[in-house]
């Protein structure tokens, strides 16, 4: 790139194709109009700043760059770059200034290659920045941004990015919500109105992001052993007779381990994917698998009416993502969930009540 800084007196004595293509580094105000920076001079921009310089209503120095073979203008290469780095369920803005956003095409969750999009990032002077791994969002929302500083910048840098783009992503996805059945397990004694609060909650969370409530399977039998027996029978019943891929369980505590319920999924092959997420509040959740569907479990029934870290694993559920131990391993980022953190949940969850402690 070959940058100069052309003042009035100079510029009147350059043919129009010295400055033709060249790019603006700076905006120019003229009489009537203006040159925003990062415009690519064409003939009638040329024609209006020689003819301003030359009566005299252009007073300052026009700063100016020419490409060299190899060099992209902004937008062309912020262009090419979102191309590569944006997914499924992500749609791109034109580019202004050279900054391109890219905004959800539907309502899901966010997905970005973290490590992927850090080694992009380091390639000067790429900018790629979005909104948070796993976050919820809604339609139409900006999930991405892609930015470049210079003017013009060399093609190499943008083909090394695009490279990574395509190698190790899309760096940048939104998976949709799958119009699922979603059953729930109540593991304690429940009242009439505890169970229908309960339900409630439950239900409010899982068709707020589009998939269908099928009801409660209420255990709250004191006998151990018989308690184990009806948990079981609801499991066959729920995951391995209707085909459930996710299931709501309220009453078993993920630091109990001779629960009944997890001799129940035991005895039926299944696995306790992890006792307790890094984050808070709502440490105490746990993930279980039965087959290919997930369970996800809260001490308490009541929890699925307040807001909890239930609320960012739940709607990765109802994409359809197989959750495993290590994807909630990441939730330790970020993990503290107080009220300014709650823009990483789903709209249902940003004004309920937290846990207390």
């Amino acid at each position: 790139m070959r940058a100069r800084r052309i003042p009035p007196s100079d510029l009147v004595l350059l043919r129009p194709d010295e400055l033709a293509g060249a790019v603006l580094l700076g905006g120019v105000r003229l009489p009537h109009s203006s040159l925003a920076k990062g415009t690519r001079l064409g003939p009638e921009d040329v024609a209006r700043l020689v003819e301003a310089a030359g009566d005299g209503r252009l007073r300052e120095a026009v700063r100016v760059a020419w490409a060299d073979p190899g060099d992209l203008h902004e937008n062309e290469a912020a262009e090419q770059l979102a191309v590569a780095v944006g997914g499924a369920g992500v749609e791109r803005r034109a580019p202004r200034q050279s900054r391109l956003d890219l905004l959800a095409r539907w309502p899901g969750v966010l997905h970005v290659r973290v490590p992927a999009l850090g080694r992009v990032n380091a390639i000067d002077p790429l900018e790629v920045f979005t909104l948070y791994h796993g976050q919820a969002v809604i339609a139409g929302r900006v999930v991405a941004s892609v930015k470049v500083a210079p003017h013009l910048v060399p093609d190499e840098a943008v083909r090394r990015a695009v490279r990574i783009a395509r190698t190790e992503g899309p760096l940048v996805e939104v998976r949709p919500y799958l119009p699922l059945e979603v059953g729930a397990i109540a593991a304690e004694a429940l009242g009439p109105d505890d169970l229908a609060r309960f339900e409630a909650g439950a239900r409010a969370k899982v068709e707020a992001l589009g998939s269908r409530f099928a009801g409660t399977t209420l255990v709250g039998d004191s006998d151990p052993e018989a308690a184990e027996r009806r948990l079981r029978a609801a499991l066959e019943a729920l995951v391995l007779g209707r085909g459930l891929r996710v299931v709501l369980v309220g009453g078993v505590s993920a630091g109990d381990p001779l629960a009944p319920f997890f001799a129940a999924l035991d005895g039926l092959g299944g696995q306790v994917l992890r006792r307790g997420v890094p984050a808070h509040p709502g440490s105490m959740i746990w993930l279980a698998r039965l087959g290919d569907s997930r369970l996800l479990g809260l001490p308490s029934c009541g929890m699925f009416a307040l807001a909890t870290a239930a609320d960012l694993v739940l709607p990765r559920l109802l994409t359809g993502e197989l959750l495993e131990a290590a994807d909630l391993a990441d939730l330790g980022h970020g993990g503290i969930l107080s009220r300014e953190m709650r823009f990483r949940f789903p709209t249902y969850a940003r004004d309920l009540e937290a846990p207390e402690g």
